[in-house]
């Protein structure tokens, strides 16, 4: 089987409904921060060497209670992904263990 080889695929597309930006990243390969801790306008930045993702309070303001839960839900959303990611590393692991003589992923 073909080792999976990552990337990163960003669209962008204009229409009635406005401008929107689709930025998948299949990889590894990135950083994630956040900036302007210290500040009053905490940014959460996740990059690679393709493109970057920002997220910051509304409006580049002060910060209000949409953004109290779209911070929770980032929150939630990561904690799930953690978890399967975990779970799957851990299957992987099991099969590999179950199939002497193959490569180990």
């Amino acid at each position: 089987m073909t080792e999976p080889v990552p990337y990163t695929f960003v669209t962008a597309s204009i229409d009635e409904a406005g401008t929107r930006l689709g930025i998948s990243f299949r990889t590894s390969d990135l950083a994630v921060s956040v900036l302007g801790a210290d500040r009053h306008r905490p940014t959460l930045d996740i990059s690679g060497l393709q493109a970057r993702v920002s997220i910051s309070t509304t409006g580049g303001g002060p910060v209000t209670d949409q953004d109290l839960t779209l911070a929770r839900q980032l929150a939630d959303a990561a904690a799930r992904y953690l978890a399967v990611c975990e779970r799957l590393h851990a299957d992987q692991s099991v099969t590999s263990v179950a199939r002497p003589g193959e490569a180990a992923a």
